[in-house]
């Protein structure tokens, strides 16, 4: 099935290196592009893409509000922040508000579209490595007000659905999950969505920070 993208960054010439990227690639269908956060928001509500790029530091409206925005519409996308930075502030907030993960602006092309991919079935993280290390810095900088309410959280979970969690939180694929716990790929995405229904997350990268968040130590 063909992924529909959306394309929020103030630089035509990112825009058009991603555009080039996707389609090169096939199964990708860049159906708009804006240069700013509220065109984004505007273009997001009217195209209904699958996957929203959404650079963080843009006029008229940053990236990190238009994405609360955008996760706030009905059947929301799933959101994407590019970044030049490993460690921006603005995407800490950004993945706490909802987005799937980020994207570095200089990963390799043949690494671009798996990524896309990955945020558009809900079956991976971005960068795995970079973003555990996001996630980690993250709650270190807010765990200990929110280190309660996460052990409140997770003590409602049965055993099963605590060591889901754990594995989700050290940036686990489906495949790995499957392996780790002798079952199969389509169990493994059937304990996810319930276990994020359950805790209320809109993704893995939030059940990964709340994992951290209630220090479950890494499998």
């Amino acid at each position: 099935m063909t992924i529909r993208v959306l394309l929020v960054d103030d630089e035509e010439l990112v825009r058009f290196g991603l555009r080039t990227v996707l389609e090169a690639v096939g199964g990708f269908e860049v159906v708009g592009e804006a240069g700013d956060g509220a065109a984004g928001v505007r273009a997001a509500g009217e195209l209904r893409p699958d996957v929203v790029l959404m650079d963080i530091r843009m006029p008229v409206l940053d990236g990190l509000a238009a994405t609360e925005q955008i996760l706030a519409l009905p059947e929301p996308p799933q959101v994407a922040v590019l970044t030049t930075f490993h460690l921006d502030e603005y995407v800490y907030a950004a993945l706490a508000a909802g987005a799937a993960g980020f994207l570095l602006k200089d990963t390799p092309p043949r690494e671009i579209a798996a990524a896309v991919r990955a945020v558009a079935d809900g079956t991976a993280t971005l960068s795995p490595k970079v973003t555990a290390t996001l996630i980690e810095s993250y709650v270190e900088r807010r765990a200990a007000p929110r280190r309660a309410e996460a052990l409140q959280r997770v003590a409602t979970l049965s055993d099963r659905e605590r060591e889901v969690l754990q594995l989700l939180g050290s940036g686990e694929s489906n495949a790995e999950l499957a392996r780790r716990l002798f079952v199969s790929e389509a169990t493994v995405k059937t304990y996810v969505s319930r276990l994020l229904a359950k805790l209320g997350l809109a993704n893995r990268t939030q059940a990964a920070i709340l994992a951290h968040e209630a220090g479950l130590p890494e499998g």
